[in-house]
């Protein structure tokens, strides 16, 4: 699995899956919840108390995001160069919120000046983007964002569903007031679960909201009662949490920089042998996401044959572009246990042949 999500799953966490269930109260699963919230503060960069990891997956995050921190009337901005921020834009609507949008070609990126003017001009309540935009492989820096918002004392929300485990995401450095990833892409576990931090800042906000949060299952302070009280919400799985419990452990005992610099070394080889077989990248150099790329289909090229030449033959899924990138681009994820030389050798021999064919 060459996509940009799900990948592959180690396996040790395969292993795991085959685990007894235990009750959702059980002290033994307490225990796995605890110990897999401290993983993910480290994880997200972060010592947030408010850190755990939704029943649902990277959208059911998205949703607790815009749900709680977004109310009625308020003004949201999106910062969109995708297809992912046209869904947080959605959401909003959806809640009643005020929605603006500054969009932008997709595969594009934010600097510092075009961001305060648009926030300033529109004063926002909370300030939204993605961090890593799995529908064009680009990588936005967080900080000409983050330093934007706060000058009008906005919120900002950033989406890590593609980031979280391959690069680093920094939330405290960076001055994200709340983060929320998935399970299958980076951290390489199946899908199913939401991995969210929020800061005491955002939180502040929340237990001063005016109206109710309108999604029961999604509200954070009742998530609270059963994270941190230990209280009955929802039956939550743990057959998910032993998978995302052993990711987090793996990656810890890798440590998280050599697993940064593993996918980092893997790109680069990645992108070394598109070249040599004369295919050239949509998103330009500095603002690639390591672990997702996104090369061009070259002139005469059908994506589609290719994509069913390399599933038929080899075995190997990759995925095609959507919306304005529908047939110009391939999406390669290079992700957990396959950012090494011999999987990136492998594919770059299929996808070679794949072209010629």
């Amino acid at each position: 699995m060459f996509g940009p999500g799900p990948t592959m799953v180690e396996p040790g966490v395969y292993e795991v899956l085959a685990k007894p269930l235990v009750g959702h109260l059980d002290p033994y699963f307490i225990n796995i919840l605890d110990e897999t919230r401290e993983m993910l503060r480290s994880m997200f960069g972060t010592r947030n108390p408010l850190t755990w990891a939704i029943s649902g997956t990277g959208s059911a995050g998205m949703e607790t995001a815009i749900a709680n921190f977004v109310e009625p009337n308020s003004t949201l901005a999106v910062l969109g160069c995708g297809f992912f921020g046209s869904r947080m834009a959605e959401m909003g609507r959806r809640q009643g919120a005020r929605v603006v949008n500054f969009e932008k070609t997709w595969g594009e990126v934010f600097g510092y000046e075009e961001v305060a003017e648009f926030v300033n001009r529109e004063k926002p309540a909370v300030v939204a983007f993605v961090h890593a935009e799995t529908s064009t492989g680009a990588l936005q820096d967080p900080r000409p964002i983050t330093k934007a918002a706060r000058e009008v004392d906005a919120l900002v929300i950033a989406d890590a569903v593609t980031s979280l485990g391959a690069v680093p995401v920094s939330v405290d450095e960076m001055g994200i007031d709340v983060a929320y990833s998935c399970s299958q892409k980076g951290l390489s576990c199946p899908p199913g679960l939401s991995p969210f931090t929020a800061s005491p800042r955002a939180v502040e906000r929340l237990n001063a909201r005016k109206t109710p949060v309108p999604a029961w299952y999604l509200d954070l302070r009742l998530l609270g009662e059963y994270f941190d009280g230990h209280k009955y919400h929802h039956t939550a799985s743990a057959t998910l949490f032993y998978a995302l419990h052993e990711s987090l452990r793996l990656i810890h005992e890798e440590g998280m920089e050599k697993r940064f610099a593993r996918h980092r070394r893997a790109h680069d080889k990645l992108v070394r042998g598109f070249e040599d077989l004369g295919v050239r990248m949509h998103v330009p150099e500095g603002h690639r996401i390591p672990h997702l790329n996104t090369p061009r289909v070259p002139d005469g090229v059908d994506d589609a044959k290719v994509r069913k030449h390399l599933l038929e033959k080899d075995g190997i899924e990759i995925a095609g572009g959507f919306g304005p990138l529908a047939g110009k681009i391939f999406r390669i994820g290079v992700m957990g246990p396959m950012a090494n030389d011999g999987c990136v050798q492998m594919l770059l021999d299929k996808f070679g042949a794949a072209l010629r064919a």
